[in-house]
């Protein structure tokens, strides 16, 4: 188990080093979720780069950008690894799509909240399940409902420890990191795009507007789909 001395070690350790301490701890019970982000891409950098056995996968949610799609095969390619796709259930988005509509989310939080739960917490409670530890690539600036997380913190609903290895990186080194490293980056991110989810979800970001601005810019909510709430 991931012991308060050995937390303490992670705390002092670099990305690298911290992720090889938790899969030595929990070898093949430790998954990351990357969305294909910057942060999830250095990570995965990595994860792949040093052969760690850490199970890698994305959620496919029928809506993402063809951009995204090439980005994964990118990844792939590069690191001769293959990421896992999850996807929703066909019958809840039929469902979904027959009683209210395939655009409903422009409707209501409520709509978009259920959207958001079909298509991607559903599916990622699925690719969690056996796992000790899900490693994710969140950090404290890119919202406010993200400042107070962790390093490593208790999912006492999902039963499992959630690590957050970039939580207290900056913007500018994730991007450092990117290109000391050479590591595949989404086209978008050149055109504005920041935070890309869904692209009916997702708009280009304005010049000093906040990196979560452009995700469901249509609503004034906490900016968050629910799978890390």
């Amino acid at each position: 188990m991931l012991t308060k001395e050995v937390i303490t070690h992670i705390e002092k350790s670099s990305l690298a080093e911290s992720l090889a301490v938790i899969a030595s701890v929990y070898p093949d019970e430790t998954v990351f979720s990357s969305s294909l982000g910057q942060e999830d891409q250095v990570i995965t950098d990595a994860i792949f780069s040093t052969s760690l056995p850490i199970k890698v996968f994305t959620i496919d949610t029928g809506r993402v950008f063809n951009e995204t799609y090439e980005l994964l095969e990118k990844t792939n390619a590069r690191y001769k690894r293959s990421i896992k796709v999850y996807f929703p259930d066909a019958a809840d988005v039929e469902e979904f799509v027959h009683s209210k509509g395939i655009n409903s989310f422009y409707e209501s939080v409520d709509n978009r909240k259920e959207c958001c739960y079909i298509r991607k917490v559903k599916p990622l409670n699925r690719a969690l399940e056996g796992a000790k530890v899900w490693i994710t690539g969140l950090r404290s600036e890119q919202s406010t409902n993200r400042n107070n997380m962790p390093l490593i913190e208790w999912d006492e609903k999902k039963e499992l420890y959630k690590f957050n290895p970039l939580i207290n990186w900056s913007y500018s080194e994730v991007i450092g990191y990117l290109k000391k490293n050479d590591v595949p980056n989404n086209s978008l991110h050149e055109q504005g795009f920041i935070s890309i989810g869904c692209s009916p979800c997702t708009r280009a970001i304005e010049p000093g507007e906040d990196a979560r601005a452009g995700r469901w810019w249509w609503e004034s909510s906490k900016k968050e789909c629910g799978l890390h709430l």
